[in-house]
């Protein structure tokens, strides 16, 4: 008797005040809209990444490489010492391993870019007034 008991039990359904929630039908509640997302690719295994905009980190799906996400203004480009390939450093670094062959390449000066103020150049000066 004690078995048909149980099987009872477990034929009730949902524990009273439980009720599902329907989720809107253009986006989950766990991503934002596409138009605050951002991509970027994995400085280890290459994988094109999608992230939230604003996000500092971002953790590869495919290989757990946690990614550090710099703007524009905070980017330096050198070309590989060994094999050429572009590659991509925080401002202030003093050296990048290159993520193709891991040669380390030396961030020389001419390798640094000036601030982003003076990149941007001044501003152009106001015309003269006509006499």
């Amino acid at each position: 008797m004690e078995s048909k008991e149980v099987e009872a039990e477990e034929d009730e359904g949902p524990p009273p005040g439980w009720q599902s929630i329907p989720l809107p039908s253009s986006q989950s509640p766990l991503q934002p809209p596409l138009s605050e997302m951002a991509q970027m690719v994995c400085g280890s295994c290459r994988h094109l990444l999608k992230y939230p905009r604003g996000a500092r980190h971002v953790k590869c799906s495919c290989c757990d490489t946690v990614n550090l996400v710099l703007e524009a203004h905070e980017v330096g480009q050198v070309n590989c010492g060994s094999c050429e390939v572009l590659l991509m450093y925080p401002y202030g670094a003093s050296s990048v391993m290159c993520s193709s062959c891991t040669f380390v390449t030396e961030i020389t000066e001419h390798n640094r870019r000036p601030p982003w103020s003076v990149q941007q150049g001044q501003p152009p000066s106001p015309p003269k007034p006509v006499q």
